[in-house]
C-alpha cells in the first residue's frame, strides 16, 4: 500500500504554521489591529498622570483635554489623508491659521456675511491644499521638502495678512463663532466644535472604507507603480488628497476660532509635529497605505493628555516639549516595529 501524496506547503503557509512567541503575536495583532496601540497608551497615560495628580482626574480637566484636543484631531484628520497615500504634509498648522484670517478678515473688514466667509475659508484651504498636491504630483518634488517650503510662504502669508493683529470674536459673529457654543451632558462639556470634528471622522471613515477613491488613496500609499498597472490615476489621487486636507484644515480652523475665541496669530504653533505625531501613535504608518482613522483620534487625545498631564504635574515647559519630542521618536520606532510583520 502506497503512500498518500503530501502535497508540500507554500512559504506563506510554513511562515503561518510555526509557532510565534508572545512579542510576535503583539506585533501582528497591532498590526491587524491599528487602534489597539494608540489606546493602550492612552489608558496607561491617564492611569499614571491621574496618579502624579489628583486634578487630572477631575471631570472639568477631563473635558477640558477632550477640548483642546479637538483642533489637534481635525487637523490630524487632514493629516492621516496625506500620509495614507505615501505623502506628509508640514503645512498644515500654517493652512489652518491662513484659513482662519482668510474667514476673519471678510467678515469684519470687507462686511462678507459669515456663512460666505466660511465658504471662501473652505476654497482657500482647498486652493492652498491644491498648491502642495500640484507640486508634490506634477514635479514629483519630495512632498517633506515641498511642505517645508509652502510652510514657510504660509507663514508669511499668515503674518502679511494679518499685521500681528487679533480680530475679535465681536467682529465675526453667527455662525462663524458658533464652534465656540456648548452644552452639558452629565456634567462634561460639549462643545459644537467637537460635534463638528465627531461628524467629520465619521463622514472620512466611510468615504475611505465604503468608496472607490478611499481604496485608491490606500492603494497609491501602498505601492504607486501597482496602483498605476491597475489603471489607478496616481496624479489625480494625490493632488485630491492634498486639496481634500486643506477644506479639512479650513475646517480645523473654524473650530479653532471657536476654541479662542477670536482670529489669531499666535496659535496652532506647534500642530504641525504634534499631528504627525498624532497619526503615526495612531497607527498610521509613514511609508503610506496603512492606517486608522480611529487611531488619529486616539493619538490626538494621546499628545493632549501628555501635554496636559506634564503641566498639571508641574514640570517646566522645556521639559513638556523634551517628553513629546521623545513620543515623537517613540512613535516612530513603533512604526518601524510594525512594518516588520509586513515585511
Amino acid at each position: 500500500m502506497t503512500a498518500p501524496h503530501v502535497q508540500p506547503r507554500t512559504a506563506s503557509e510554513e511562515f503561518a504554521a510555526r509557532q510565534r512567541h508572545i512579542g510576535q503575536r503583539i506585533q501582528h495583532f497591532v498590526h491587524g489591529h491599528p487602534w489597539s496601540s494608540p489606546l493602550a497608551i492612552l489608558i496607561v497615560s491617564v492611569v499614571l498622570f491621574s496618579l502624579l495628580s489628583p486634578r487630572f482626574a477631575a471631570a472639568g480637566n477631563l473635558s477640558l483635554v477632550t477640548q483642546q484636543a479637538t483642533v489637534l484631531a481635525a487637523v490630524s484628520a487632514g493629516q492621516v489623508l496625506v500620509l495614507l497615500s505615501g505623502g506628509v504634509d508640514l503645512s498644515v498648522g500654517a493652512v489652518t491659521v491662513l484659513t482662519t484670517f482668510v474667514v476673519g478678515k471678510l467678515a469684519a473688514d470687507v462686511g462678507v456675511p459669515g456663512i460666505l466667509a466660511l465658504v471662501a475659508g473652505l476654497a482657500a484651504g482647498a486652493a492652498l491644499g491644491a498648491v502642495n498636491g500640484f507640486l508634490v504630483a506634477f514635479f514629483r518634488l519630495n512632498p517633506f521638502i515641498v511642505t517645508l517650503g509652502t510652510l514657510s510662504i504660509f507663514t508669511a502669508l499668515v503674518t502679511l495678512v494679518s499685521q500681528g493683529k487679533v480680530i475679535d470674536s465681536t467682529e465675526l459673529g453667527w455662525p462663524i463663532m458658533l464652534t465656540a457654543d456648548s452644552f452639558q451632558i452629565a456634567g462634561f462639556t460639549v462643545t459644537v466644535g467637537m460635534v463638528v470634528v465627531a461628524l467629520l471622522y465619521v463622514v472620512l471613515g466611510y468615504v475611505l472604507r465604503q468608496t472607490a477613491w478611499g481604496r485608491h488613496v490606500f492603494a497609491v500609499g501602498d505601492d504607486a507603480e501597482v496602483a498605476r498597472l491597475l489603471a489607478i490615476r496616481v496624479r489625480r489621487v494625490r493632488i485630491s488628497v492634498y486639496v481634500v486636507a486643506g477644506v479639512i484644515m479650513a475646517i480645523a480652523g473654524w473650530v479653532l476660532i471657536g476654541r479662542n475665541g477670536a482670529v489669531t496669530p499666535q496659535t496652532a504653533l506647534a500642530i504641525n509635529l504634534d499631528s504627525i505625531t498624532a497619526v503615526v501613535i495612531g497607527g498610521t504608518g509613514l511609508a503610506g497605505g496603512r492606517g486608522s482613522i480611529v487611531g488619529a483620534v486616539l493619538g490626538s487625545l494621546v499628545v493632549t493628555v501628555f501635554r496636559n498631564g506634564l503641566f498639571l504635574a508641574g514640570v517646566p515647559a522645556l521639559y513638556q516639549d523634551l517628553s513629546v519630542g521623545a513620543l515623537i521618536i517613540v512613535a516612530v520606532g513603533l512604526d518601524m516595529w510594525i512594518r516588520k510583520v509586513r515585511a
